[in-house]
């Protein structure tokens, strides 16, 4: 069984854009949500006297 596939540069940029597009919004959420992200992980400061 033989696969052909060919890519030419409009198929090419599609991808690209896709790729780029996702990264830019997931930095975009994380820049919305940083606080919410960043007080999960970050230790609670204890009251040891």
């Amino acid at each position: 069984m033989t696969h052909l596939a060919y890519l030419d540069a409009g198929s090419g940029s599609l991808i690209v854009q896709a790729v780029v597009g996702g990264v830019a919004g997931v930095a975009v959420a994380a820049k919305l949500y940083w606080r919410r992200l960043v007080s999960r992980f970050r230790r609670q400061p204890t009251d040891q006297g």
